[in-house]
């Protein structure tokens, strides 16, 4: 009988040993974690999910080391095993690797549990071309592989893609040893290559060496999602996925020759011409002479100002503020400045205007180079005034000891007691005038207050109307969007449009941009529109506008 006991009690206590182990077992796998795939290329996102009972999100926070998050949902479920009822929830977060190599997923936690850690391979993604089968490839196309120290670099990137794309995203990395601006806007359109047909984008960019020697440009890269098909989606087939990278490139940057003019300009071509030349004028009237310059390779903020002749003192030269356009031209930036010059002669007879010249480097020629402009023969007739009469000279003090005027303003009042209150009751009078003045205007004040806030400028911004005016005028169109830019507190064009409440206003920058950037229409036409739909200002919208997001879609519903 004992032994029947015992027998019991050793299967009951294996039993309950074997109990707890399944226990533990179950309880570990009551939170885990898993990767849809252990291998990605770099610009591809992997899908992490976790399942757990804690009834809580895991906390994110150290995956954010080596991983840009993005997509996160959860879903909850009821599971029963066994005869028990277990409350099961998953979460799942999409990661995009900052970097390639062997990621290690961390240990995260959920709750009062933990999940074990998970490795991931990320190789670099490979460079596909025209020839290749790829869904999406890069071109980048770099207008001068041998530029000069501080020459601008035009570096166009063209996109390929054969699908619709839902989002994306395309990155150039600024090189060490340069700086990198984006400039204009995105350009589309499409090719068909090997049978195929893409979708392309274009975006430009502005490279500037900033020193000597080897410059290494890292391939543009993308990462996008595209519109797969329904049953892509419902047979997970395919998950739409795209990614592309652009060649490398090195650049072998020289230094400025030690032969080159100063200020140092270099520049693919420069030429000058008079776009006014007068042949004859009147002496006290103003003749205007109008040059205009177009350079090839280079922006506003690195070509000087164009000189101003010097005549002596036959005639007086006074020089507007020059205005300028930007544009792309064949993958290279171009800049045209057009400046006035109103000469007002002196004297009858012969002119001569001296033509201006600048001092270039052709950097195709590796060359010093001078653009000059012939000089103008004026012929000079007496006007009607009979010429600008010079200012009269200031006559030197001669030392007297004749009483001054003040002290004899003085003795004057002191000879007449009756001046002083006569004055006082004078200003008096002249108070009283100018307070029920002030009141009457206050209504008026009133009325036109809610007009006038329409066309103030945003707090902190330091240009007023008359500063925009100046800058329709005669200036540059990229000193307008950065007027209008400070005006609205926004950081660029697109911002601006976004916080302008006047249609027309918004549809001449746009008409702007057009000009400027895809050719289509005239910039002076341009120009012109601008002035005339600001002419009483910006009319902004009541809500301060926000600025666009950092990362642009590249494709838009």
């Amino acid at each position: 009988m004992s032994t029947g006991n015992n027998y019991r009690n050793v299967s009951r206590w294996v039993l309950l040993c074997l109990l707890a182990v399944l226990s533990v077992g179950m309880a570990q796998a009551q939170t885990r974690a898993w990767l849809d795939r252990d291998s990605i290329q770099q610009g591809q996102t992997v899908t992490l999910t976790i399942e757990t009972d804690q009834g809580v999100a895991p906390d994110y926070t150290p995956l954010r080391t080596d991983f840009a998050l993005s997509s996160q949902s959860s879903n909850r479920q009821v599971v029963f095993a066994n005869g028990a009822r277990r409350d099961v929830s998953q979460f799942a977060v999409a990661l995009s690797p900052q970097r390639i190599g062997t990621l290690e997923i961390p240990a995260l936690q959920v709750g009062n549990a933990r999940t074990e850690p998970l490795r991931l391979v990320v190789e670099q993604a490979p460079v596909a071309g025209p020839g290749s089968s790829a869904l999406a490839f890069i071109e980048t196309q770099v207008d001068d592989a041998e530029p000069y120290v501080q020459q601008s670099v035009g570096v166009v990137v063209r996109l390929y893609f054969a699908t619709q794309l839902a989002s994306g995203e395309l990155v150039l990395d600024t090189p060490a040893g340069a700086s990198l601006q984006r400039v204009g806007e995105d350009s589309t359109s499409t090719r068909d290559i090997g049978g195929r047909r893409y979708n392309v984008v274009e975006r430009r960019f502005l490279l500037v060496p900033e020193r000597s020697g080897a410059l290494e440009v890292k391939g543009a890269r993308f990462s996008g999602q595209g519109v797969g098909g329904f049953f892509d989606d419902f047979f997970g087939r395919d998950s739409g996925q795209l990614s592309a990278r652009g060649p490398d490139q090195t650049l072998q940057v020289r230094a400025v020759p030690a032969d080159a003019p100063q200020p140092w300009l270099p520049l693919k071509s420069l030429q000058l011409r008079y776009t006014a030349a007068p042949k004859q004028g009147r002496t006290g009237e103003a003749i205007t002479i109008v040059v205009e310059a177009t350079a090839n390779g280079v922006t506003k903020a690195q070509f000087p100002e164009l000189p101003v002749p010097s005549l002596g003192d036959s005639a007086q030269v006074f020089a507007e503020p020059p205005q300028y356009d930007e544009t792309f031209n064949g993958g290279s930036p171009q800049l045209k400045l057009t400046r006035r010059y109103s000469i007002v002669p002196q004297q009858a007879g012969a002119l001569t205007v001296p033509g201006i010249g600048m001092e270039w480097w052709d950097v195709q020629s590796g060359q010093a180079r001078t653009a000059t402009l012939p000089d103008l023969q004026l012929q000079v007739e007496q006007g009607a005034g009979g010429g600008i009469a010079a200012p009269p000279l200031a006559q030197p003090v001669q030392p007297s000891t004749a009483v001054s005027g003040e002290a004899l303003s003085v003795a004057g009042a002191a000879s007449r007691p009756w001046l002083w209150p006569a004055l006082a009751a004078g200003f008096a009078l002249l108070w009283l005038v100018t307070l029920i003045w002030g009141l009457s205007r206050r209504g008026t004040s009133t009325r036109n207050e809610a007009e006038a806030l329409r066309h103030v400028p945003a707090s902190g911004s330091r240009y007023s109307q008359a500063d925009l005016r100046r800058a329709l005028d005669g200036g540059g169109l990229d000193e307008v969007v950065h007027i209008l830019a400070s005006m609205a507190g926004v950081n660029d064009l697109d911002a601006v449009m976004a916080a302008l409440d006047d249609d027309a206003q918004r549809q001449a920058l746009e008409r702007m941009q057009r000009a400027r950037w895809a050719g289509e229409g005239d910039v002076v036409a341009a120009r012109a529109r601008l002035r005339e739909v600001f002419r009483q200002g910006p009319r902004w919208r009541g809500l301060k506008a926000t600025a666009k997001p950092e990362l642009e879609p590249l494709y838009r519903d």
